[in-house]
């Protein structure tokens, strides 16, 4: 995945970084809330449940809106574009580690780990000879 962006209009929020639409967003942080209230960690099945409730419009939390702050919404996402357009970029990206030994998906740092990576072959590059 490709994440462009510019260094003088940085939204504060990592996920406007990551995403490009609104509701991408919503959903990827309700999506990591998820993961964070089942200890950073969901089983297969527990992925289904919650593709399949956002699919149907029954999945209701909160969520990080003005709008909508202190309500409760039904959230409604299509399931092949979760799995497509957020939990695939977000296993690609080092956000979530997919364990293919116990069939578990859990939050990660490795985003965090290959971000510091690239700044050092940056650093590298500059400091090459010409």
């Amino acid at each position: 995945m490709v994440i462009l962006f510019d260094r003088f209009n940085l939204p504060e929020d990592v996920y406007e970084v990551l995403f490009s639409t609104e509701q991408q967003v919503i959903v990827a942080k309700v999506f990591v809330k998820y993961l964070k209230d089942t200890n950073g960690e969901v089983t297969k099945t527990q992925m289904s449940f919650f593709a399949n409730a956002l699919h149907e419009g029954n999945f209701e939390t909160q969520i990080d809106d003005p709008r909508y702050r202190g309500k409760l919404v039904k959230l409604s996402y299509n399931k092949r574009q979760f799995y497509d357009r957020i939990l695939t970029p977000m296993k690609s990206m080092g956000l979530i580690y997919y364990d293919l030994y116990k069939k578990t998906y859990a939050l990660s740092d490795q985003f965090n780990k290959d971000m510091m990576r690239i700044g050092l072959m940056w650093k590298k590059e500059l400091e090459r000879a010409a």
